[in-house]
């Protein structure tokens, strides 16, 4: 009897008395270990995460075909036929042509019977800024 030790002592023959590297509580007055519920927190983590992903992958996305409608239309006025060197913050009328190319125009759709194609700005930096334009899109 003289090697029984209490039921409140931490003892184990291998590793003595070991309480202090336990990793829970060894007595009756220790205080309680709770182990957080770190499978939610990381649910919660990664769900708020991906929708920031989703939420940013879907601004570029429109960023990325709203800059591609500007590059078509650009593109577009660009290659279109047209005998006068356009003045920035003019604006301009683009028709389609009966011979298949599309030409620029001071005169504005209600004034005569062509095909309308759109009305553009030219800017500081020789872009085309689309202000009206036919219901047509490039994607």
């Amino acid at each position: 009897m003289e090697n029984k030790k209490p039921d409140n002592i931490v003892y184990s023959e291998d590793k003595g008395y070991n309480a202090s590297f336990l990793p829970y509580a060894t007595s009756v007055g220790a205080p309680i270990i709770k182990v957080d519920d770190i499978v939610s927190w990381k649910s919660r983590g990664i769900t708020n995460v991906n929708k920031e992903f989703e939420n940013k992958f879907n601004e570029l996305k429109n960023q990325y075909q709203k800059l591609m409608e500007e590059y078509e239309w650009n593109e577009l006025v660009y290659s279109a036929k047209f005998a006068f060197e356009p003045v920035i913050g003019e604006i301009y009328h683009l028709y389609a042509g009966e011979d298949g190319v599309n030409f620029l125009s001071l005169i504005g759709p209600n004034e005569w019977n062509k095909e309308y194609l759109g009305t553009f700005k030219l800017n500081s930096d020789k872009k085309w800024i689309a202000l009206h334009q036919k219901e047509t899109s490039f994607f």
